[in-house]
């Protein structure tokens, strides 16, 4: 098991992204219903979030809620809310002592009134806060998000506002919802899963990406550990040859 005496504080991934996945499975073995794992899991999104915090990440984004779950029995979808928003009240506390900010992505609006409405107040109660941001993705797809995106820039190009010959990289990303929070360089996800579910799919083009057996409720800060000593064993290229970044890397 790693521990973060064994990392490389110099080569930490800035912006960290977990599909947190496992929690039905998790409560299956043990005989409970899903929801029983999704409440454990809360443990370890606490957990994870304090290990983030105490290594210097500056950005974690966890994928809570996707807009293909909206099609989840009612029952699970109903506890889910108020566990959100029962989370979200308990947590407050602890990410303002933590020096932790709250933001979130997706479409909020979709969310019950209730649950919106205690996001925004965590998320305002927090705004000020210095050290890690927890971005929560709820009622997110990324092809939701692309498509959004693509109808803003369509109206501003049909205002005169923005220029086709405008449009670039850059220029597409400031429309997505994570304008504002760097590419994650890391994406894990949980309970031997190999896809990445229609999540983040413009911003992680050139995330590293790890796959790990362990379900989420068992998941822990020296899980992220690992899965961040394994990133910093990798080479990141970009496109570009081993000898092209051993060089950039020497003009340091």
């Amino acid at each position: 098991m790693i521990n973060k005496e064994q990392l490389d504080i110099e080569r930490l991934p800035a912006h960290i992204a977990i599909i947190m996945d496992g929690n039905g499975r998790w409560a299956k073995k043990k005989g409970n219903p899903r929801v029983f794992g999704h409440k454990n899991g809360v443990a370890a999104v606490r957990d994870t979030v304090e290990g983030a915090a105490e290594l210097g990440i500056k950005y974690l984004t966890l994928y809570a809620f996707s807009t293909e779950n909206w099609n989840r029995p009612r029952t699970e979808v109903d506890a889910l809310m108020s566990l959100l928003v029962n989370t979200i009240n308990k947590e407050t506390k602890t990410l303002l002592d933590n020096n932790v900010r709250l933001a979130a992505i997706g479409d909020i609006e979709s969310l019950p009134s209730n649950v919106a409405a205690n996001l925004r107040g965590a998320i305002d109660k927090t705004k000020t806060n210095t050290g890690l941001t927890l971005v929560l993705a709820l009622s997110y797809s990324a092809r939701w998000e692309i498509i959004k995106a693509v109808k803003n820039i369509a109206e501003e190009v049909k205002s005169g506002k923005l220029n086709v010959s405008e449009i670039d990289n850059t220029t597409f990303s400031n429309y997505l919802t994570t304008k504002e929070i760097p590419d994650p360089e890391l994406l894990i996800r949980t309970s031997g899963e190999s896809r990445i579910s229609n999540f983040l799919l413009w911003q992680i083009a050139y995330s590293e990406l790890y796959f790990t057996h362990v379900l989420w409720p068992d998941f822990r800060r020296e899980n992220l550990y690992e899965a961040i000593a394994d990133y910093q064993c990798r080479e990141r290229r970009f496109g570009k040859t081993s000898d092209q970044v051993s060089e950039k890397i020497q003009s340091k």
